[in-house]
């Protein structure tokens, strides 16, 4: 698959696991979020973006057009390895700043990644809040649980995987 002429955002951006993907694939990077400084600087030191920080300050009129957009939004808030709070978390409530942004600017593929807990998190509830806000705004969902020990990498570490395409779009 060839991505070239496509352009992406990187949201909560980490270390650049999204941007070494989608670059491999022909793909531009036009914009890249992380709040952590250190990731921030592994992210300018291996890409040459220096990424903008809290994602919560930055007007979504002020990231550039994008074709895909990326986000590995924080995970603490549903992962059973913390307080599960989910949107009562200020960290579970990130979502609906990759709502803010989608809305805007209408991508036409999203790319989104988390805990495995989270389609399960308060019974299901979270995982369709988070569905139907995507359909809302004009999104075809798909999802997986993915173990990247099955793509040969050597960690035990479930992920899902959401991937939307806007319903207008010549993905659909």
């Amino acid at each position: 698959m060839q991505l070239k002429n496509k352009k992406f955002i990187d949201l909560f951006a980490g270390i650049g696991g999204f941007h070494q993907a989608l670059d491999k694939f022909g793909a531009e990077c036009v914009f890249a979020s992380e709040w952590d400084k250190y990731a921030a600087a592994t992210y300018q030191e291996n890409y040459g973006i220096e990424p903008f920080g809290d994602i919560t300050l930055i007007n979504e009129k002020d990231i550039p057009q994008h074709d895909i957009l990326c986000a590995g939004f924080p995970c603490q808030a549903f992962s059973v390895s913390g307080k599960q709070k989910g949107f009562e978390d200020t960290r579970g409530t990130l979502f609906f700043d990759i709502a803010r942004i989608i809305n805007h600017h209408k991508p036409q593929l999203i790319l989104l990644e988390n805990v495995k807990n989270l389609v399960r998190h308060d019974k299901g509830n979270t995982f369709n809040v988070i569905k139907s806000t995507l359909d809302e705004l004009g999104y075809d969902v798909y999802h997986k649980v993915l173990n990247a020990s099955h793509f040969g990498l050597p960690q035990n570490r479930e992920r899902v995987y959401i991937v939307g395409f806007r319903k207008d779009s010549n993905y659909s």
